[in-house]
């Protein structure tokens, strides 16, 4: 089950981390920022960072890679991505949500460790056996972000009916974080504003809980009261 919801918290949003121009940033800047010598020599315009990105994208051998490639791209350079997006938007469509977010959904604990860098927040991640320290997971969230942007929209799937796959537990969160790349590429949502949310309320689906690398909460999903 997947819900979108507009919010007025006092968060500010993963997206919301400075991006840097990389190999666009003018030489003063680089002397300004203390960059010079760490980054190759070249000024490039962002055409021709486009077009690598793109070259790279066409060399993935599958719609999966190709997955893992854009989901990379956008943590590490969001305005990058978005060009890349609305460049290709029919093409890359199909990968960033369906049908690729589904095999992307089943097999996500297996990618997670490669689809951000490790200092990337990339959405909230709220279990049910912590629920009783709710306050201290958004703390933790807003520490580990720069200030500045409120999301004003969320996406929140507690991963229960994901796309006709059924029960993928925390696995589900492919799809909030798709759901919103689309609603920024097509409705002009501002990226530094949206949230994805997953509720691990655990899952009752034998395959995760037996797989050893599955990242979710290792129960079977609560009875409706609680």
């Amino acid at each position: 089950m997947v819900t979108a919801v507009k919010i007025t918290p006092t968060l500010a949003s993963p997206a919301s981390k400075p991006q840097s121009l990389d190999t666009a940033m003018p030489y003063e800047t680089r002397t300004a920022l203390h960059l010079k010598g760490l980054v190759p020599s070249a000024v490039e315009n962002f055409a021709a960072q486009d077009a690598r990105a793109y070259e790279q994208l066409k060399n993935k051998g599958s719609d999966l890679e190709k997955y893992i490639f854009l989901s990379w791209l956008r943590n590490t350079n969001l305005n990058l991505f978005y060009r890349l997006v609305l460049s290709h938007l029919k093409e890359i469509a199909p990968i960033i949500y369906t049908p690729t977010v589904g095999q992307a959904c089943q097999e996500f604990s297996h990618i997670y460790p490669f689809l951000a860098p490790p200092s990337a927040v990339d959405g909230l991640y709220i279990p049910l056996s912590e629920v009783d320290s709710i306050d201290e997971i958004i703390e933790n969230y807003r520490a580990s972000i720069p200030a500045g942007c409120v999301p004003e929209t969320t996406v929140i799937t507690d991963g229960s009916r994901i796309l006709g796959l059924g029960d993928l537990g925390m696995n589900g969160m492919g799809i909030p974080v798709g759901k919103l790349q689309l609603y920024v590429a097509a409705a002009g949502l501002d990226p530094t504003r949206c949230l994805p949310i997953v509720l691990d309320f655990g899952t009752d689906n034998a395959k995760y809980l037996e797989d050893p690398l599955y990242l979710g909460i290792r129960q079977k999903r609560p009875a409706d009261e609680e």
